[in-house]
């Protein structure tokens, strides 16, 4: 039970960071969001591996390092905390309505697919790797993916990487359902493709 409400912190001060700092329209939006997902590994990773995103969770689950049994209860805290999160984001902005984004779909699915295997390779091999456990530098690693993702593909795809936050901005308003269904597909293809490419390389060690 530990593990899965470290899983809803993370994933819920992730998912309001992103909500608050967009909804601001702060140009630091990026590195906030970075950090926030930085911090929460820090925090929390010792306990439930912090992975705060349904598609490193299958990355992990696919690399041998997540039992089967804890993969729907971290899937369940993180979409909740996702939800959660946005409806405080909205609460928070009472009269403000958002405008959701429009993206290109194939665009979108592209760098979607392309910045989950970029984060969730650089998860295992920074986070589960025999040649890099023990590192101080594995949630930093982490965190400034996220950042390089959103301010390189951001305005791309709306930079998502993560279906509990594609969930969470829809929610909140700022993208529309059917972007959704993008983030939800292309990530996990993501993060499934990068536990594939990370066996390829290192084996089964």
């Amino acid at each position: 039970m530990k593990k899965y409400l470290v899983e809803f912190i993370g994933t819920f001060f992730l998912v309001f960071t992103v909500g608050m700092a967009v909804r601001s329209g702060s140009a630091l939006a990026p590195l906030a969001i970075g950090a926030s997902l930085m911090v929460m590994i820090f925090a929390g990773g010792h306990v439930s591996g912090g992975h705060f995103n349904p598609a490193v969770t299958l990355a992990v689950l696919l690399r041998g390092k997540c039992p089967k049994g804890d993969v729907l209860p971290y899937w369940l805290a993180q979409f909740i905390a996702g939800v959660v999160a946005a409806l405080i984001v909205n609460f928070l902005h009472a009269g403000k309505p958002a405008i959701a984004a429009t993206h290109a779909v194939v665009p979108s699915i592209i760098v979607e697919v392309l910045f989950t295997f970029a984060l969730a390779w650089v998860v295992l091999n920074v986070a589960t790797a025999k040649g890099t456990a023990g590192n101080s530098f594995y949630g930093l690693a982490i965190g400034m993916t996220v950042m390089v993702g959103a301010v390189a593909v951001g305005g791309i795809s709306g930079g998502a990487f993560n279906p509990a936050v594609g969930l969470g901005v829809v929610v909140m308003g700022l993208e529309n359902l059917n972007q959704f269904w993008i983030y939800l597909g292309s990530d996990l293809a993501g993060g499934a493709l990068a536990a594939v490419t990370y066996q390829i390389v290192n084996g089964s060690e």
